[in-house]
């Protein structure tokens, strides 16, 4: 008989509005090592090449100006959530917001592949698959213990998502429902209901997220 939990409605409360919670964490984002896009950086300069102040960015993307500034100079640690509404406030997508210049062919090689590390999150984010490529996004996630997505769930517009867990556990919220995903387990979902995620620990997770159309 299966042990694992029932499902449940999370009573967590999200972050504040503003930028998230994690902004006031005291332990500083680190920076991007080589292979991985530096986020904050990425956002200034995509802000600076539309001609948008702090000030202006941080409105449209109901964030705080000293928040996005934080960001931006990799001493905050915004959740998946704030880095989705302020690419979007820039007409990206998340995907986008990273994206390179579009390469030659479908075949992404290990060391072409889009690293993201989202800074105090725990999380590394390995995309497979062109942004513009196709229907179907692919991301390789790897997450440290305590490390997820952020405490804010979020939605992009994907019309489904599937996630398997290639190693570790992976604790997930869909809407009012609460799951403890096992190594080898698998889940679909609509990627349009609110969801987070984290690792419960105790050691690393690594996570396949694949979603259609790419929307994230």
């Amino acid at each position: 008989m299966s042990t694992r939990p029932a499902f449940h409605t999370d009573t967590r409360k999200p972050d504040p509005p503003g930028g998230g919670a994690t902004a006031t964490r005291s332990t500083p984002g680190r920076a991007a090592t080589d292979g991985e896009i530096d986020l904050g950086a990425r956002i200034r300069t995509l802000r600076v090449a539309n001609g948008a102040t702090l000030r202006e960015l941080a409105s449209r993307a109901g964030v705080t100006e000293s928040f996005l500034s934080q960001v931006e100079r990799g001493v905050a640690s915004p959740s998946i959530a704030s880095v989705q509404r302020i690419a979007r406030a820039l007409d990206q997508s998340i995907a986008q917001l990273f994206a390179e210049p579009a390469a030659v062919g479908r075949v992404v090689r290990v060391a072409d592949r889009r690293r993201v590390a989202y800074p105090g999150l725990g999380a590394v984010d390995e995309f497979l698959t062109h942004p513009t490529a196709g229907r179907l996004q692919v991301i390789l996630s790897t997450i440290e213990p305590g490390g997820g997505t952020g405490d804010e769930a979020y939605t992009h517009e994907s019309d489904e998502e599937v996630v398997l867990v290639l190693e570790g556990r992976l604790e997930l919220w869909v809407g009012d429902e609460h799951h403890i995903l096992q190594e080898g387990d698998t889940i679909t979902h609509s990627s349009r209901q609110p969801h987070r995620n984290r690792n419960p620990g105790p050691g690393r997770t690594v996570v396949l997220f694949c979603s259609t159309p790419p929307s994230f």
